[in-house]
């Protein structure tokens, strides 16, 4: 195993060998890992994919086709969840393309959000969003950043009767919106949640993610590189060898700390690099840190 080697020499030698990295930890297990989500029940498996900035492409041959490799590692691995969002500009259509080029639509668990302002703008933009993605139905549609939170909602609530929408949730991406969203949370009752948190970014232990314990809300978390200051923290460090039955890659002990929370239901990098996507499925497999790990691992980060 390559338990002391950096996120850049996993990859290297994965590119030399042919191979692609995380396949080692994968082999200990035949499947994902996966959480229940609590509203349902269903399984959902740990790791994701965010589409923000890398899906943000024109829809091109080359374009689509590299965006269509990274879902086809994500479903091969046993993933399945897609988060993007309105705000994420050409995002719903390239999915859509990508859908298009051969992805199976049944194995794709789609997210979106609904970010305006107004009742029938939200119904419009959500429909649109659905036709983009070419889906009769989305499986979770979001408040985006808590916008006109009441309205939607409702709305979410009727397409869900309708058959349109699966589940519903409220995200966000910065501490200082923290507070308003376990308000919200509370009001709301939604069924997901989103919000960021890292080794770098660990204020929702605090108080979001004990909530969503109790409510039985499930949680997807996005920036979990801390756009990649992360990796900025660790450049040129060696992966301390008690990580070495968990992880291969810093981008591996990054994401098991965070899906190895007891409130947390699935991680969401974004990429737009095959090699990197590979990387980051290897976290969704083998075993998680226990509370004690964490620990260590939190006090290893915060030491750099």
């Amino acid at each position: 195993m390559m338990n002391n080697w950096n996120r850049r020499d996993v990859l290297m030698a994965g590119a030399a060998l042919g191979t692609l990295p995380g396949l080692t930890l994968a082999n200990k297990a035949q499947a994902m890992l996966t959480k229940p989500i609590p509203a349902s029940g269903e399984a959902l498996p740990v790791i994701g994919l965010g589409t923000y900035n890398v899906f943000d492409v024109d829809s091109t041959p080359d374009q689509i086709a590299t965006r269509k490799d990274i879902v086809d590692q994500l479903v091969s691995a046993g993933g399945n969840l897609l988060d993007t969002s309105p705000m994420y500009n050409r995002s719903e259509k390239v999915i859509g393309d990508v859908i298009a080029a051969g992805v199976n639509r049944k194995d794709l668990f789609l997210a979106t959000k609904v970010w305006t302002d107004g009742r029938d703008a939200g119904i419009s933009q959500m429909k649109q969003s659905a036709d983009l993605m070419q889906t009769k139905t989305v499986d979770l549609m979001q408040v985006h950043n808590l916008r006109d939170t009441a309205v939607h909602m409702k709305s979410i609530q009727e397409l869900q009767e309708a058959g349109k929408i699966r589940y519903s949730g409220l995200t966000h991406y910065t501490a200082g919106a923290q507070a308003a969203l376990g308000r919200e949370m509370q009001a709301f009752k939604p069924q997901f949640i989103q919000i960021n948190y890292s080794l770098g970014e660990r204020e929702a232990e605090r108080n979001v993610l004990p909530l969503a314990e109790e409510l039985g809300i499930a949680v997807l978390i996005n920036r979990p590189f801390q756009s990649g200051r992360l990796f900025s923290a660790v450049s040129g460090k060696e992966l301390p060898d008690f990580s070495r039955d968990f992880a291969e890659s810093w981008g591996q002990f990054f994401l098991k700390f965070i899906i190895s929370h007891p409130a947390v239901t699935c991680a969401i990098p974004a990429t737009s690099k095959p090699h990197h996507m590979a990387d980051n499925l290897g976290a969704g497999f083998g075993e998680l840190p226990d509370a004690a790990m964490r620990q260590r691992m939190a006090a290893f980060f915060e030491s750099l």
